[in-house]
C-alpha cells in the first residue's frame, strides 16, 4: 500500500468586502498553499499572483502580505523586482512569509532592508518550513515526513494569522548566526549567476513535447525548437519545469533522475496555468 499525503482542503477566497491582499510567488505550489491557508484563516482576503500583478496598481487595502519561497538562501529575483516596482507607501500593515525547507537564513532581514529602501515598513516576517522542492539536493522526504511538515505548517500559519489579524508589529524571523553569515555570503556570490544556471537542464527521450514545462515556467524561459527543449538563460531556479513534468523527462545535473518529484499535493496544474 502506497503512502498518502494528507492535507486539509481549503476553498479559494472570494469575498467582495476585501480588506486584505496577499501576493504570492510559487513554482511547485508551497507558497500558493500557504497563501490560501492564511487567506482562509484571516478572512476577507484577495489572493494575487506576483506573476500576474499589474504594476500600475496604486491603491491597496489596509493589510498587504507577500509570500514567497527562499531561493539559494535569499529572495528570488522576481520577488525583488516585484518589491522594486510595487510603488506603495506603507499600508496600515504589511507582512511577509518565507517558505523554506528549514534554512530561512537572513532572507526576511534582507526583505526588511529592501522594503526600507522603498520607504515601506515591514510589520512582521515569518518562516514556514515545507517539504523541499529543490530536487538537485534530494527529494521532498517520505510521505510521513511531508505530512509532519504540513501539520506543523498549519499550526505556524494559525499563529501568523492571529498576529496579522491583530496587526502585531514584531521583528522578522531569522536563522542562527552561522546561517546568516555563511548562507548570505553564498547567496550574494550566486545571485548574479542564477539566470544562467539553467545550463545544467537536460531532457531524456521520455519527453513527449506536451509543453507543460513551457507553460509553467514563471520566467517564460523555455522554448521548443526543432523538437528540442531549450532554456534561455533567464532562470529563477524554481524548478517547476522538473517537478511538473508528467513524464519526469527533465533532469538537472546527474542526480535528479533518481529522486522523487514534488509539488504540493493540494495544488493542481490548473491552479498555475490559467
Amino acid at each position: 500500500m502506497e503512502d498518502t499525503i494528507k492535507v486539509n482542503k481549503l476553498p479559494e477566497t472570494n469575498n467582495p468586502e476585501v480588506k486584505n491582499i496577499i501576493f504570492y510567488y510559487t513554482g511547485t505550489g508551497n507558497s500558493l498553499w500557504i497563501a490560501r491557508t492564511l487567506a482562509e484563516k484571516i478572512g476577507n482576503t484577495e489572493l494575487k499572483s506576483i506573476m500576474e500583478w499589474d504594476n500600475k496598481t496604486t491603491i491597496y487595502p489596509p493589510v498587504v502580505g507577500i509570500i514567497f519561497p527562499v531561493h539559494i538562501w535569499g529572495i528570488p529575483h522576481r520577488v525583488l523586482k516585484f518589491i522594486n516596482e510595487l510603488g506603495i507607501k506603507s499600508p496600515e500593515y504589511i507582512f511577509a512569509v518565507a517558505n523554506n525547507a528549514g534554512q530561512v537564513s537572513n532572507t526576511l532581514v534582507q526583505m526588511k532592508k529592501v522594503m526600507r529602501g522603498k520607504d515601506i515598513k515591514l510589520s512582521g516576517g515569518w518562516s514556514v518550513v515545507m517539504p523541499s522542492n529543490y530536487i538537485p539536493w534530494g527529494g521532498p522526504g517520505t510521505a510521513d515526513q511531508q505530512n509532519s511538515r504540513f501539520q506543523q505548517a498549519e499550526k505556524t500559519l494559525s499563529n501568523i494569522a492571529e498576529k496579522v489579524t491583530n496587526r502585531v508589529i514584531m521583528p522578522v524571523e531569522k536563522g542562527p548566526i552561522w546561517q546568516r553569515l555563511l548562507f548570505t555570503g553564498l547567496y550574494k556570490l550566486a545571485f548574479p549567476y542564477v539566470a544562467k544556471m539553467d545550463n545544467r537542464f537536460w531532457v531524456t527521450e521520455d519527453c513527449n513535447h506536451c509543453n507543460i514545462c513551457i507553460k509553467i515556467c514563471p520566467s517564460k524561459n523555455i522554448k521548443l525548437e526543432d523538437n528540442q527543449l531549450l532554456w534561455s538563460n533567464n532562470c529563477e531556479q524554481c524548478l517547476s519545469c522538473i517537478q511538473w513534468c508528467p513524464k519526469e523527462a527533465i533532469q538537472y545535473g546527474k542526480r535528479t533522475i533518481a529522486y522523487h518529484r514534488y509539488h504540493h499535493p493540494q495544488i493542481k496544474l490548473s491552479d498555475l496555468i490559467k
